[in-house]
């Protein structure tokens, strides 16, 4: 199966998660075509000043990778810097939170995995 690039669908998120400002995610792939272990296979934009709020996951691990810009991920009880090439992981039980940091967007490859 080939998926072209036009064919990603948009969805536009205000506040996500209770952050701040609205985050883009383009769908790579659709509900019906994901396999049954996968909930999502996106690129998430989070556009300066914005953020998605802290949360976490339950039965699934989430895996950005940072594509470009740089940002602030709050895992747990922790807060690191990302910048491009990172790798984030986010299993089950975990939370985390994601604002951008610096004057371009973040962009991030998301994939979450159900355990």
């Amino acid at each position: 199966m080939l998926i072209k690039a036009n064919e990603a669908t948009l969805d536009l998120r205000p506040e996500m998660r209770g952050g701040t400002g609205t985050i883009e995610i383009k769908n790579h792939v659709t509900k019906a075509d994901l396999p049954k272990n996968l909930r999502l296979v996106a690129e998430i934009t989070v556009v300066p000043g914005a953020s998605i709020g802290f949360h976490e996951h339950k039965g699934e691990t989430e895996i950005f990778v940072i594509k470009s810009g740089c940002g602030r991920i709050l895992d747990d009880n922790d807060s690191y810097l990302v910048n491009v090439g990172d790798v984030v992981l986010t299993g089950d039980s975990h939370s985390h939170g994601v604002a951008c940091e610096g004057n371009e967007p973040l962009v991030m490859t998301a994939v979450i995995v159900l355990d």
